[in-house]
């Protein structure tokens, strides 16, 4: 049994694009490829296959019979703060493929900052950085996170950016975080 790896068996039910971690690049696994969901978290799934992590976006959910996530709601009256709270709690469920840790616990998050477009929408710009500059995972992160944000009711545009200055590094993490991965 590998990091995290349940012992169900998924099957994929039908062919499905994926993304290789940590390379970044996209496959298709095929419909009838056994699998082991190790991470189930933020509305996506890392998949263990023969060997190779890769990931399944949420909205592909059902190739492996899982359910996809729950759309985002927002009250009627909501002002920034309710809209400022989801974009923390979006940003709560992006992580980083290989370290079941979300990207603000583990302190990638550097700036985060919602302003008002003139069509009434919001915008919200983010610089974040990686655990490791060449990660080949970069790319999907900031993909993840764009996604996750635009599902936000009322944030029709994003400015992300990723930052290695200062780099990063386990200092950043959040006691939870550092517990949670035995550097605490």
């Amino acid at each position: 049994m590998g990091f995290g790896q349940t012992s169900e068996p998924v099957r994929f039910e039908r062919d499905c694009a994926a993304v290789m971690v940590p390379h970044g690049e996209a496959v298709t696994l095929p419909a009838g490829q056994i699998g082991y969901v190790t991470q189930a978290l933020g509305g996506s799934f890392t998949v263990y296959v023969e060997g190779n992590l890769f990931r399944i976006a949420g909205e592909d959910a059902d190739a492996i019979g899982m359910e996809a996530p729950e759309a985002i709601t927002l009250p009627e009256n909501a002002g920034d703060a309710d809209v400022e709270k989801l974009v923390w709690d979006q940003l709560r469920t992006c992580f980083d493929p290989e370290i079941p840790i979300n990207i603000v616990d583990l302190g990638l998050v550097y700036e985060c900052e919602l302003s008002h477009l003139d069509d009434g929408n919001r915008k919200v710009k983010v610089r974040m950085t990686l655990t490791a500059p060449g990660c080949g995972m970069g790319d999907i992160l900031i993909e993840d996170v764009r996604n996750k944000l635009e599902m936000i009711p009322t944030v029709t545009e994003t400015d992300l950016g990723l930052v290695f200055d200062p780099p990063w590094n386990q200092t950043m993490m959040s006691d939870a975080a550092r517990l949670e991965t035995g550097m605490l």
